[in-house]
């Protein structure tokens, strides 16, 4: 025999089987003020504390004008000290266009010269020294005259060489060791004072040097010094450039 069996319907209500989620919440309305408060708030902080860092960070990165360069220069000519003097003859020559010129040239001794459009990083310091009445092609020569194997014999000569000894680095350095004040090379930026000269190893194994002067930012009492260099195949910059390359050597000369 044959049955019809419909199941027994329930209605107006659910049993655990059917339904196993949360139970239903009545939603929340949502509080309009606070999240724009806090908004509000944190751009309020970032334009009152964030805008004098930002100035900053901006000024120190900017390229400095010729007015900038001028006031700088004028100020370390004006305080009398031998450094200063130094750096602003340094930032001076950073506006010249010179040809970087790994040549060698024949030249007078002393007072002796390559043409004035070109040199190497060398020439740099040779060059400002003898606007503050040092030639040191005259005082590195008669040095190694007197020293000559105390210098380094990187190059085959067999005798000073007038022409070209005091535009080589490591002669420079040498120099600097003996008749110089020899300084310390570690990464404070306040060891380094205006019109000091550091050398820096770098990648190519070479050596290369210039001279510390005053940054560009408004106030130049503190952080990293900049420096005036001559870069292989380059210009000559004004840059914040001390920390870039290992130091290995920093001297002031003449010594205090």
């Amino acid at each position: 025999m044959r049955t019809n069996y419909m199941p027994r319907q329930r209605s107006g209500y659910y049993n655990a089987i059917e339904y196993i989620g949360p139970r239903p919440q009545k939603p929340k309305k949502p509080n309009f003020f606070g999240g724009w408060v806090i908004l509000v708030i944190a751009l309020v902080a970032v334009f009152l504390f964030g805008k004098p860092l930002v100035s900053e960070v901006l000024a120190a990165d900017k390229d400095p004008t010729t007015a900038q360069v001028e006031m700088i220069v004028r100020q370390l000519e004006e305080s009398g000290i031998f450094s200063e003097k130094l750096a602003a003859e340094a930032m001076k020559y950073s506006g010249k266009g010179v040809t970087y010129d790994r040549a060698y040239y024949k030249i007078q001794y002393p007072e002796g010269d390559v043409p004035a459009d070109k040199g190497l990083a060398a020439d740099l310091l040779i060059r400002c020294y003898r606007k503050l009445g040092i030639d040191l092609q005259k005082e590195i020569h008669m040095d190694m005259v007197s020293h000559f194997r105390l210098y380094p014999q990187l190059w085959e000569a067999t005798a000073p060489d007038r022409n070209i000894d005091h535009r080589r680095v490591p002669n420079l350095k040498r120099f600097l060791s003996r008749k110089g004040v020899t300084l310390t090379t570690s990464s404070d930026p306040a060891e380094y004072k205006v019109g000091d000269i550091v050398i820096w190893a770098l990648s190519n194994a070479e050596m290369h040097i210039g001279i510390v002067v005053p940054g560009s930012a408004p106030d130049r009492s503190g952080g990293t010094p900049w420096v005036v260099h001559h870069p292989a195949g380059g210009s000559v910059k004004w840059e914040k450039a001390l920390f870039e390359q290992q130091i290995l050597g920093h001297f002031r000369f003449p010594g205090e």
